[in-house]
C-alpha cells in the first residue's frame, strides 16, 4: 500500500473535497505532563489546504512556576523571567489556530495543554478538530521502527536541528506532515480527525492524591503520578441503561470533555465509583463524547458490550448514585 500511495502522491491528483481548508502544525514545550503543568514555549506553522507553508510563529511563555525538566527543553527560569504570560500571547496564538485543524505529534497532549491554558485565561482556543501525525502514519502504514517524531522525520528525510525546541519540532513536523498529507490525498485515505472540546469548567484546586512539584528531581522521575484512594465498595457489575449508577461500579473515560477530566474523575470518586484507567470486561461504564473515535477504550467497549454514555448523561447519573449494597 505504501508504494501505491507514494507513487500516487508524485502524480497530479484531484484533491479530496472533504479535506480541511488549512492546518496549524503545533508544538508546545511544557513544565511537565500533569494537568497543573504549564506551557513554556509554543510554535505554529500555518499550512494551506494542500500542505504548503504559509508562515510560522514562535514564542516563549513565563509559566509562573518552576520550568521543570530543563535537561529536556533547555529553558531555565532566568530565560523565562521576562517572557510574556500566556494571557499576553493568547490572542496571537488563537489567530494562528483559528479556522484550521490543529496538527501535532501525539496531538491529544498538545491540545489538552492548550485547552487548559485558555481555561486559565478564561478563554477558548478556536480549534474544532485535531489531527495526530502518529495516527496518520498508522493510516498510511508507514514502515517506522517506532512512533517518535525523529523516526517520522527520518522516513521523509527531514533533518532535525534542535530536538525539544518548539519551533524546530514544529518545523520538522510540518515538513513530515506535508508528504503524508499528499500521500493520503492521492490514496483517498480518510484523515484521522478528532473533535476538540474546549474546557468550559476548570479548577486549579489540588487533585486527589496530588504529589508535590517535581522541580529538582532526577530526570527518571519527572512525571508526576496520580494516585486515587482505593474504592471501598465491591463492583456490582455493569451499568444498565435507564437505571441508576451504583457505588463500586468501574467507570472509564475516553476523549475530550468540556469539564476538565480530573474534575470528572474526582466527582466520580467522591460519589463512590471506581475510576478505571483502562477498559476490561469488568468495566461497568465508558464515558465518551465520541464513541466512534476508534480509541482503544471505545474499541474494547464495542468488543465487550460495555455500556457507553456521553458526558452530559454521566453528569445526570452522578447526581443520583445508588448506595452500595450492605454486606
Amino acid at each position: 500500500m505504501l508504494e501505491d500511495l507514494t507513487a500516487a502522491a508524485a502524480s497530479p491528483t484531484a484533491w479530496p473535497a472533504a479535506y480541511p481548508q488549512g492546518y496549524a502544525v503545533v508544538d508546545v514545550e511544557t513544565t511537565g505532563l500533569a494537568r497543573d503543568d504549564r506551557i513554556i514555549s509554543a510554535a505554529v506553522y500555518r499550512l494551506d489546504a494542500r500542505g504548503e507553508v504559509e508562515d510560522h510563529w514562535y514564542t516563549v511563555v513565563n509559566p509562573e512556576r518552576d520550568p521543570g525538566p530543563v535537561w529536556i527543553h533547555g529553558l531555565t527560569s532566568e530565560m523565562l523571567e521576562g517572557a510574556p504570560l500566556f494571557q499576553d500571547i493568547a490572542a496571537e496564538f488563537a489567530a494562528r489556530l483559528e479556522g484550521r485543524v490543529l496538527v501535532a505529534h501525539n496531538a491529544v497532549f498538545d491540545w489538552q495543554m492548550i485547552a487548559r491554558e485558555y481555561a486559565r485565561a478564561r478563554g477558548e482556543a478556536p480549534v474544532k478538530q485535531r489531527l495526530c501525525t502518529i495516527a496518520l502514519s498508522k493510516e498510511l502504514r508507514l514502515p517506522l521502527p517506532n512512533h517518535k517524531l525523529e523516526s517520522l522525520a527520518a522516513h521523509f528525510g527531514v533533518v532535525q536541528r534542535r530536538a525539544h525546541h518548539a519551533l524546530d519540532d514544529a518545523r520538522v513536523l510540518a515538513e513530515a506532515f506535508r508528504p503524508s498529507l499528499r500521500a493520503a490525498a492521492a490514496g483517498g485515505v480518510r484523515l484521522p480527525l478528532h473533535e476538540c472540546r474546549p474546557l468550559t469548567e476548570w479548577s486549579d484546586r489540588p487533585r486527589i492524591g496530588q504529589q508535590a512539584s517535581y522541580g529538582g528531581r532526577a530526570p527518571s522521575s519527572w512525571r508526576p503520578s496520580r494516585k486515587r484512594p482505593a474504592c471501598p465498595y465491591p463492583n456490582p457489575g455493569r451499568y444498565e441503561p435507564g437505571k441508576r449508577l451504583k457505588q463500586g461500579m468501574r467507570v472509564a473515560f475516553s476523549g475530550d470533555t468540556s469539564t476538565e477530566r480530573d474534575l470528572l474523575e474526582d466527582r466520580a470518586t467522591e460519589a463512590g465509583l471506581h475510576v478505571a484507567t483502562s477498559l476490561s470486561r469488568l468495566t461497568s461504564l465508558l464515558v465518551t463524547n465520541d464513541p466512534d473515535s476508534g480509541t482503544s477504550k471505545t474499541v474494547k467497549a464495542r468488543q465487550y458490550g460495555t455500556p457507553v454514555v456521553d458526558e452530559a448523561a454521566f453528569g445526570q447519573l452522578l447526581s443520583d448514585v445508588e448506595p452500595a449494597s450492605e454486606t
